[in-house]
């Protein structure tokens, strides 16, 4: 059975290696791949996509240069494609209103703020697959 696909978006290297030390126990059954801008994220759901390869799950920083993780989600969301494909917003500096955009427009499944525990994570991660 092919490996199903993980994506996290963060301009920052420095949480995308902790966000994939934190996933390393899912590796067996999904590919994590790491972005650092939302463009470079939409590239690799595209590319998924036209490769009839599943997109499962989006974890996705809020504050980034150019599209913000808002924007972006929402912007998924609207593509019929990816639809289905849960959403996670991990950030520290949201404001309750962007958080409420996170929910009412982008329909995200998860909102976790920065630094996140490990464990509640993949915890909260396995309970949305």
């Amino acid at each position: 059975m092919a490996k199903g696909n993980i994506i996290c978006v963060d301009d920052e290297r420095q949480v995308l290696a902790a966000l994939k030390k934190d996933l390393v126990s899912l590796e067996t059954d999904y590919e994590i791949s790491e972005c650092e801008t939302a463009a470079e994220a939409w590239e690799l759901l595209e590319e998924f996509a036209n490769a009839d390869e599943q997109t499962d799950l989006i974890i996705c920083d809020h504050i980034m240069p150019g599209e913000n993780g808002v924007q972006f989600l929402t912007r998924m969301f609207e593509d019929l494609r990816f639809r289905k494909v849960k959403k996670i917003l991990l950030t520290g500096l949201a404001t309750h209103q962007e958080t409420i955009q996170a929910i009412n427009e982008a329909h995200i499944d998860l909102y976790m703020e920065k630094p996140w525990d490990a464990e509640e994570l993949l915890n909260k991660i396995k309970k949305l697959f």
